[in-house]
């Protein structure tokens, strides 16, 4: 390691730094910059030129007294060390333990820029994961290798749904559970202390990683944070074997940090303020999830989006969603009439289902009782619309059957439990006790064989 020390930093503007006049320098290096009282800060080189290094101080900028600053380049990227003891611990953006034990040492070390998967190297995604949530594991089903992020609004409990989520989740023919790596972005001390609480005591925190970056911490951390969190999930997978659940929230904080740098570094905006980059931006943190060829560990992710105003079509989840393969969508309707998990299931998609789901999978009648659910609760929510403008009198006597399934739909199939986890089974024999409120000449999307082994209703 070669290491380069100057005192020639010129500027500092919202967590840059701009030192003239070094030489050498190249993209993605490790800074270490003194202050003037000694005290030591993390950076990062982000735009190097003849003239000027732009670093990224991921301790902020406040309180630099320029002309008593050594700027100190390593000549390395930034590293995480990497090891089973990983499991358990806490750690911040730059993998620094956030939980007072010392720090990781081994002889494995990383850059945390990492980068996509080969599209030659990857398999396609396969294996249905259960959840436990029957919106999910029934409707909008994840499968390994697959990124299924959350769509919500401020105030909607993703948070709880994504605890539940790290609870429950497994590959339903193997006894093993996923290791997962829980990376948490611009959270409250309140919603931190949630979820290491949630994970010691549902015995989970042992298999857990966590990295954490409060809301009053720097923002320019969220920008490396879920990177270190994909190198620690990318050795879990691939060295060690393992299933690898990823779960980042929330990915509105991350890109509002990108935005800050951005606009400090003078890049051109484009909508609402977002860097033209940020499609490939997120891009470059999705595409490293998935299935490589002959290797049995897998990274299967879960984001939690955050939508601006409830808005769907805001940049951020407009471009996640042409990125991954689907979107789980809370409603603020449901939350609001006390439904949890609220997840709205007209807007809500898992483009990966029609692979994990049927005989070898779940159970042969999946497919039909999911297309056949939908087909019902679509139809509902017609007739309840209707309702509203004539009336529920008004109503013939199939509409009023209608109306009774959405309520029903709503409250048992939707609404579960925090603590409830509900096997694949359970959800699926509970979808046939709601379609049995109809008669048999009604589902036409399940097959006869299907009906006379679960049907329960009138004929």
């Amino acid at each position: 390691m070669s290491i380069k020390a100057y005192r020639t930093a010129h500027e500092a503007r919202g967590g840059l730094l701009v030192t003239r006049h070094v030489p050498g320098v190249a993209f993605g290096d490790r800074v270490e910059i003194e202050d003037h009282a000694g005290g030591l800060r993390n950076g990062q080189v982000i735009r190097t030129s003849n003239d000027e290094v732009l670093i990224l101080v991921f301790e902020g900028t406040e309180d630099l007294d320029l002309a008593e600053t050594w700027v100190r380049f390593l000549d390395e990227p930034i590293e995480i060390a990497l090891s089973p003891e990983l499991l358990g611990r806490e750690f911040n953006g730059l993998g620094e333990p956030r939980d007072g034990r010392p720090p990781i040492l081994a002889s494995i070390r990383r850059a945390v820029a990492g980068s996509a998967i080969n599209p030659a190297a990857r398999t396609y995604p396969r294996e249905f994961i259960q959840t436990g949530i029957s919106t999910i594991d029934g409707l909008n089903s994840l499968v390994r290798g697959q990124k299924l992020p959350i769509f919500s609004g401020s105030g909607l409990p993703h948070n709880r749904l994504a605890a539940q989520i790290v609870r429950q989740a497994r590959l339903k023919d193997e006894d093993t559970s996923f290791s997962v790596v829980f990376a948490a972005m611009g959270v409250s001390y309140a919603d931190a202390k949630f979820f290491r609480d949630e994970f010691a005591s549902s015995g989970v925190l042992r298999n857990v990683v966590m990295f954490v970056n409060l809301a009053d911490d720097p923002p320019v951390e969220r920008l490396t944070l879920p990177r270190t969190a994909l190198t620690v999930a990318e050795y879990l997978a691939y060295d060690l074997d393992r299933h690898v659940l990823v779960v980042m929230t929330d990915m509105t904080y991350y890109a509002e940090a990108l935005r800050e740098v951005a606009t400090a570094k003078g890049d051109v905006p484009a909508r609402k303020g977002y860097p033209g980059y940020l499609y490939s931006d997120l891009a470059e943190i999705y595409e490293r999830c998935g299935r490589i060829h002959q290797r049995h560990g897998s990274i299967t992710m879960m984001p939690v989006v955050s939508m601006p105003s409830d808005d769907i079509t805001h940049p951020i989840p407009d471009l996640t969603g042409y990125i991954t393969e689907g979107q789980i969508v809370l409603s603020r309707d449901l939350h609001n009439q006390g439904i949890y998990p609220p997840v709205h299931i007209s807007p809500s998609l898992s483009r990966l289902m029609k692979d994990g789901i049927g005989k070898d999978d779940t159970r042969e009648d999946h497919p039909r009782v999911a297309a056949q659910l939908y087909a019902l609760y679509a139809r509902a929510l017609e007739t309840r619309n209707l309702a509203s403008i004539i009336g529920a009198d008004e109503l013939s006597e199939r509409d009023r059957r209608y109306l009774k399934f959405a309520d029903a739909f709503d409250s048992r199939f939707v609404g579960q439990g925090e603590t409830e986890d509900r096997s694949i089974e359970a959800t699926l024999n509970l979808a046939w006790d709601l379609m049995s409120m109809f008669p048999r000449d009604t589902l036409t999307r399940v097959s006869e064989t299907d009906l006379a082994k679960f049907h329960q209703g009138e004929e």
